[in-house]
């Protein structure tokens, strides 16, 4: 049952990184996107890559 509880905690947490890189990311105006050389397409992916690893 902990390992249950461990698991769900991860996720979680995996969870929250994910928001806050996306929505930070979507923050961003165009020209810092463009300065940081990030697409506004690519950005549910780097989040992504950000919370779970490249997969």
């Amino acid at each position: 049952m902990s390992s249950l509880f461990k698991a769900f905690g991860e996720a979680r947490a995996q969870r929250k990184v994910y928001r806050t890189t996306l929505n930070e990311l979507q923050a961003l105006d165009g020209r810092d996107l463009a300065d940081l050389g990030i697409s506004r397409a690519e950005i549910p992916f780097l989040a992504r890559e950000a919370a779970y690893g490249k997969k």
